[in-house]
């Protein structure tokens, strides 16, 4: 499974970016998916995680409100809508997705390359 994010740059405080991740390879058994994001000196964290179906999800207490994760799967591209963007959001954003191996019935975990959000004050 290949993730390849899309979406980041620079915005002012108060507005708004749509970071997007397509997913290629095998995707067919790709179960949850999640934004993940790492801030200079910081831990990585989780920002929202989607399930399979796309109705159970997950979001950080800072974002609630302000962040919509989202995904297609027939597209097998999730999405992250980021409103009233504050300057303590910017941070690497990575694509994550765990994905079932039929082979050996065990989970994997893929990550894409991160896209870079920037909010100025």
């Amino acid at each position: 499974v290949q993730l390849v994010e899309s979406g980041g740059g620079l915005v002012q405080a108060g507005g708004s970016l749509r970071l997007s991740c397509a997913a290629s390879g095998s995707t067919y058994n790709i179960n949850t998916m999640g934004w993940y994001r790492q801030a200079p000196g910081k831990q990585r964290e989780l920002v929202a995680d989607i399930s399979s179906g796309g109705i159970l999800v997950n979001y950080a207490d800072s974002v609630k409100g302000r962040f919509t994760i989202s995904r297609d799967k027939l597209k097998n591209t999730m999405y992250l809508q980021m409103n009233s963007l504050k300057p303590e959001d910017t941070a690497v954003y990575y694509c994550n997705a765990v994905w079932y191996s039929d082979y050996d019935g065990k989970y994997y975990t893929f990550w894409g390359q991160g896209t870079l959000v920037t909010v100025s004050s």
